[in-house]
């Protein structure tokens, strides 16, 4: 026999990933974990947390039921080391959301690889089609053990595998030979459908007599073609799924039903006279179709994948129909243009805006953070004097001299006068009064302040990048250069790359020479993007700009230092509490790491209550799942758990869980616990000199007790308000935990 290529030779399914009758949770995040923690206990995934994450992840863009009390979770992960089929029988079924109401007593997880190959894809591709056939899912039903369930599956799936095995003991006796036999031949009667049942083909095979209708197949002349195109988000179960009942459906009615499954890996291509003859086209997709322009001018339905895993019978009938009307809908001649127009197009622009805002942020957060805590480290073990003091009207910058002037083999001398003069290398805080921990603390002040350099040019760089992809990176650089030399600050920044992201992506999107192309992102688009837009920044922008950014300074100070600090402080609490990670978190959280520049107390004030307020949200929720755990779910309860070291740490996405099941509770009452904070922050002159870090940093903190204590006080109530709304939710549903609530 042939040898098979090692992805084919592993099996997808073992023992040890099969569960019959088991007991695993009301829930169908319950199922999926306990499934994921199979995979992972076999050795097939390096973090069944993780896996489990991922399939969850996949799992809130659709549900995975389908009707027949079946469900099949799947995912694409990175912790996925050997593509596995993970399959539990239910003593209790679950919801998994199918049309049909049905809650699912038969469960399989698809776990694929990251970067799953297409024999692997192929091989899931087969249990997909499989789990359309009744015969195969009633044989899993009736399965009396695990290792019959492995061999149902795999005759399925992986054939050549039992084959192999009955290879293997041919000549042995004959009760091994009739052992093999038995395994092979209830392999067969599960992956094949029953013999009275002649309007059903086995998964991906025709009645005798014909050709495959899908792929590359053809069909009998003179009979009607309907072809069609699936696809999923994760491109493995309803991608196949709905290719498969859609063929079925076609059989049924005695036409040829083509589909091509544009799943993960290679894509089967529609032979293209298949194409040609065909009276109408089926779209059953959660993804843009490739090669639209194939079928311009056809009949068409289009429909959502999960359309034609349910109901496929009425899909082909309505091709049918659209194949008789000169009035139906059809695929615009321009359509693969228009297509790629609409993926752009289809996205609003200010949310595209929005979008790319949101890159610069992201992008520009590392540089923040990892800069800010090398400052506050700085600060730690060379004294808050190690970034300059004034001397005669003048700032001295003792960090500056310090590493010019010294190394670990010529410490610096720190005293306040060498020779009678005024020191330029001054540290009179520096830890134990060290000058190895001066020097060290200069070291890490300098090192943070390039890093910190880099944030106005990070923002422009990755804004435009967000809008124009690669050509956009070195233009909106250059942007955030100049505005940091015009004293714009962020707001330049921002102008800056918004600016030269719209002009990379139109000098992209122009029909150039084909010998010009490859120099258009390389040099022709950074070059004439970064002249254009640099001009406009020098002699248009920059000046309203400068004075922008001072007025805008000078108010917030004025409101810092005035009677408006608290106020100040509870709309930066409120901003950081809406969404969690979210836009106006960010735009809080970077209107203080900005001020930061300015080493002023009314910037380490803001900043002090932007980072209060936003580990108020999960610490809260923390607090509340461990005061009255019954509120809440088993998994609620444990993202709790979690959440005490995210909101340590000031990160307020630990509380994203608990505000995605129930927004309209979770979020009002983290709002006002965040307003609570940042009032107190600001009104008793809590100060931060680091961007991130939470409860780690207090070393950077000025009053760090009263900085928790402002935290304790936004935890109480956040807290209270949390547990309040979740009582009263109960009330009304007495006797019924709610999971969103």
């Amino acid at each position: 026999m042939t040898e098979q290529p090692p992805s084919e030779q592993t099996p997808l399914i073992i023992p040890e990933l099969v569960a019959l009758d088991a007991a695993v949770g009301p829930h169908k995040r319950d199922v999926i974990k306990f499934l994921a923690r199979k995979i992972g206990d076999s050795g097939r995934a390096d973090d069944a947390n993780g896996l489990a994450g991922d399939a969850l992840a996949r799992e809130a863009t659709a549900p995975t039921g389908i009707p027949g009390g079946i469900a099949i979770p799947h995912c694409r992960s990175s912790h996925v080391l050997t593509a596995s089929l993970g399959f539990a029988r239910l003593a209790e079924p679950v919801d998994f959301g199918a049309d049909d109401d049905q809650a699912a007593d038969i469960v399989f997880m698809i776990a694929a690889p990251d970067g799953a190959d297409d024999v692997h894809l192929q091989l899931l591709a087969k249990l997909a089609r499989g789990l359309m056939n009744d015969a195969f899912t009633d044989a899993l039903r009736a399965a009396a053990s695990a290792e019959e369930v492995t061999r149902i599956v795999t005759g399925q799936v992986q054939p050549e595998l039992l084959e192999a095995a009955t290879e293997q003991v041919a000549g042995s006796p004959a009760e091994e030979g009739k052992a093999s036999a038995s395994q092979e031949a209830s392999a067969r009667q599960a992956a094949a459908p029953e013999a009275e049942a002649p309007a059903h083909t086995p998964a991906g095979e025709e009645p005798a007599g014909e050709e495959p209708a899908g792929g590359g197949g053809s069909a009998p002349s003179g009979k009607k073609v309907i072809v069609g195109v699936t696809s999923c988000p994760t491109g493995i179960a309803h991608t196949f799924m709905a290719a498969e009942a859609l063929e079925r459906a076609g059989h049924e009615r005695g036409i040829t039903v083509a589909v091509e499954g544009q799943g993960s890996g290679k894509i089967d291509i529609l032979d293209p006279e298949l194409v040609k003859r065909a009276s109408a086209v089926i779209f059953a997709h959660s993804l843009p179709v490739k090669g639209i322009e194939r079928f311009a001018g056809k009949p068409v339905v289009d429909v959502d994948v999960k359309a034609a895993v349910d109901d496929a019978g009425t899909l082909v009938d309505q091709a049918l129909a659209a194949a008789g009307d000169p009035h139906a809908k059809r695929v615009q001649a321009d359509a693969g243009d228009a297509q790629e127009a609409d993926e752009e197009e289809n996205v609003h622009w200010a949310r595209r805006l929005q979008q790319a805002v949101m890159t610069g942020v992201s992008y520009m957060i590392p540089f923040v953070a990892a800069g800010g805590l090398l400052i506050a480290l700085g600060y730690l073990f060379g004294g808050y004097d190690i970034s300059g003091f004034e001397h005669n009207g003048a700032k001295v910058e003792v960090a500056k001299n310090i590493v010019s002037h010294s190394s670990l083999w010529n410490l610096p001398d720190i005293a306040e006068t060498v020779n009678g003069k005024a020191n330029t290398m001054w540290a009179p805080h520096a830890l134990f009064g060290s000058p190895f921990f001066a020097y060290l603390g200069a070291v890490f002040y300098m090192i943070g302040t390039a890093a910190m350099s880099f944030l106005v040019p990070a923002l422009a760089g990755y804004i435009s990048f967000g809008l124009a992809g690669r050509p956009g990176i070195a233009p909106g650089f250059a942007m955030g250069a100049v505005a940091v030399a015009v004293d714009s600050g962020f707001i330049g920044g921002l102008i800056g790359g918004i600016l030269a992201g719209y002009v990379a992506a139109w000098f992209a999107r122009l029909h150039t020479a084909r010998w010009l192309r490859g120099l258009m992102p390389v040099v022709v688009i950074p070059l004439v993007t970064t002249l254009l837009v640099g001009s406009i920044m020098y002699m248009l922008l920059g000046r309203p700009l400068e004075a922008l950014m001072h007025n805008l300074d000078h108010g917030l100070k004025s409101m810092s230092e005035g009677g408006g600090s608290v106020f100040l402080g509870i709309i930066l609490g409120l901003m950081m509490c809406f969404d969690l990670g979210g836009p106006i978190n960010k735009s809080a959280y970077l209107f203080a790491t900005a001020g930061l520049a300015a080493e002023s107390t009314a910037s380490y004030e803001i900043m002090a209550a932007v980072m209060a307020a936003g580990m108020v949200p999960p610490l809260a929720l923390a607090l509340a799942t461990a005061v009255r755990p019954r509120l809440f779910t088993s998994g609620e309860q444990e993202n709790g758990r979690a959440a005490w070291l995210l909101g340590a740490s000031f990160i307020s996405e630990g509380a994203i869980p608990f505000a995605a099941a129930a927004p309209l509770r979770i979020i009002p009452a983290t709002m006002v616990g965040g307003a609570v904070t940042g009032a107190l922050t600001m009104l008793l002159h809590v100060g931060s000199r680091a961007p991130h870090g939470g409860i780690f940093v207090a070393f950077a903190i000025d009053g760090f007790a009263k900085f928790a204590l402002a935290i304790l006080a936004g935890m109480a109530v956040t807290a209270a308000l949390v547990i309040l709304l979740k009582s009263l939710n109960r009330e009304k549903s007495p006797g019924k935990v709610q999971a969103a609530a």
